[in-house]
């Protein structure tokens, strides 16, 4: 299982590999919320997203025979991505199994990284078991998205860099707002905050929210369908067996946005942080932005989680909610 232990572990093995992501401010964001917002741009990390971060991790922790004989994930693409450069910089094959629908951008930049990418319809094909075919057959070694110790630890050592950087800056109590699809971002976070009065909020895009609905009902909710968000950074089909306990114990009640909403907060990233953010990586500004009610604190922090936005569809959000470009 994944503890502080482990993510101050894949912290020392990332340590000059990752880049440590900032606490940045706007007032016109604070004052949108009615508080004080400090948001965490993982979309500045590797790749585009904090994805590298858990992708080092369980790539370094594997013994050097197995990691050369290669590694296969799957992913609509921030962790797609993040395998994809890990493994390239530690002379491993990498393959990665991508939902067809996965934004160009993201499939192209797989490639692009050295990965082999073996694309699949999410509405009728089961990923799971395409990636343990593949597996099997080649003598892979799987590196889940979120359900895995390693991958886990080293999300959450983004969580060792919130508290020592609030603590600077003074503050010692906030909910920390995270965008979540299966977990793992979210629960790193919360395991390396463990003790401290920082709580943890997922966030999530309507219709998609099995994690709020499952921290609300006490056991594990799917998705009723994989398709029909903006925000397919963050789809999955439910909560993962590793994240959801850790969630259940030490998350606050999840936040739930609409697709509009993620998009709106893509535009005031750009306007008022000069951010590109896309809309799965936006999603809790959003929920820090307009659900400011179910937040407690006069003090919010909030991730970025993912950068990877395709041109259309950030023109869409520049369009809607900005200007007209």
């Amino acid at each position: 299982m994944t503890d502080l232990a482990r993510i101050r572990a894949a912290a020392d093995r990332l340590s000059g590999h990752a880049r440590v992501t900032p606490l940045l401010s706007s007032p016109f964001l604070d004052e949108i919320a009615g508080r004080r917002v400090l948001v965490k741009p993982e979309c500045l990390q590797h790749t585009g997203s904090f994805k590298f971060r858990g992708a080092w991790a369980a790539l370094t922790a594997l013994d050097d025979a197995t990691r050369a004989r290669g590694v296969i994930a799957y992913s609509s693409g921030n962790h797609a991505q993040g395998v994809a450069l890990a493994a390239r910089m530690l002379g491993a094959p990498a393959v990665v199994v991508m939902p067809g629908d996965a934004p160009r951008l993201k499939i192209d930049n797989t490639r692009a990284l050295g990965a082999e990418v073996v694309l699949y319809d999410r509405a009728t094909e089961d990923r799971d078991a395409i990636g343990a075919e593949i597996a099997a057959a080649r003598g892979l070694t799987l590196i889940p998205p979120f359900d895995h110790p390693e991958v886990i630890a080293g999300q959450g050592t983004s969580g060792l860099e919130i508290a020592a950087q609030a603590a600077a800056l003074g503050v010692t109590r906030a909910d920390v707002i995270v965008c979540c699809g299966g977990g793992g971002f979210a629960s790193g976070i919360a395991l390396a905050l463990e003790g401290t009065d920082l709580r943890v909020r997922t966030a999530e895009p309507e219709g998609f929210d099995d994690m709020a609905r499952s921290l609300d009902a006490g056991e594990i909710r799917r998705n009723a369908t994989l398709t029909g968000s903006v925000c397919d950074a963050i789809v999955t089909p439910q909560p993962g067996r590793l994240t959801f306990p850790v969630l259940q114990r030490l998350a606050g009640p999840g936040l739930v946005v609409s697709d509009d909403e993620a998009l709106h907060a893509v535009a005031l990233a750009f306007q008022r942080l000069k951010l590109v953010v896309e809309p799965g990586g936006a999603v809790a500004l959003a929920a820090t932005l307009f659900r400011a009610p179910e937040i407690e604190g006069d003090t919010v922090i909030c991730t970025l989680s993912g950068g990877n936005v395709d041109a259309p569809m950030f023109e869409t959000a520049l369009k809607r909610f900005l200007y007209t470009l």
